[in-house]
């Protein structure tokens, strides 16, 4: 004989069932700090990279010799929303302000990957290695990004506090 199930019941779980969604609440998070830290390192890698051994090595690789001085130069007015967002990705605590970094940082990455695709066609082989170690390290650093705001709280289940009056 089969015999009909209300919805109540068909609601309600088994001591088995109950467990499992226990142990899947109380899951282990996954540790923030070593992300932070190779993320740091890569960022600070980076800005030195893009400041400083970008115009050297292209002066030195290129055959027209472009000015050391002024391609620093360059590479600093180019830097500067990396250097305004190098506080928040050296903390790497706040969501908020990773999400724009993140945004910022695809945007950086980008720019070097069309920088790269257009070296390809007349640069020599030491020029286009240049850019693509650049391209690589903001790859890894967008991917840092993207783990660390995977693994930092969420930014939806923030309970406030009522204002007292």
């Amino acid at each position: 004989m089969a015999t009909n199930r209300s919805n109540q019941d068909s609601k309600i779980k088994t001591p088995e069932e109950n467990t499992s969604q226990a142990t899947n609440a109380v899951k282990a998070q996954k540790p923030i700090t070593p992300i932070r830290q190779r993320l740091m390192v890569t960022w600070l890698v980076w800005l030195v990279f893009r400041l400083l051994a970008l115009p050297v090595l292209i002066s030195v690789f290129n055959p027209s010799n472009p000015d050391i001085i002024g391609g620093i130069a360059w590479q600093a007015l180019w830097l500067v929303p990396a250097f305004v967002l190098t506080p928040s990705i050296l903390r790497g605590r706040s969501p908020y302000a990773l999400l724009i970094d993140s945004m910022f940082t695809l945007v950086y990455l980008g720019a070097s990957g069309v920088v790269l695709f257009t070296r390809v066609y007349g640069s020599s082989w030491a020029e286009i290695a240049v850019y693509l170690l650049d391209f690589i390290l903001l790859f890894a650093i967008n991917i840092w990004l993207f783990i660390l705001l995977k693994r930092l709280p969420s930014m939806n289940n923030v309970v406030k506090q009522p204002r007292s009056r």
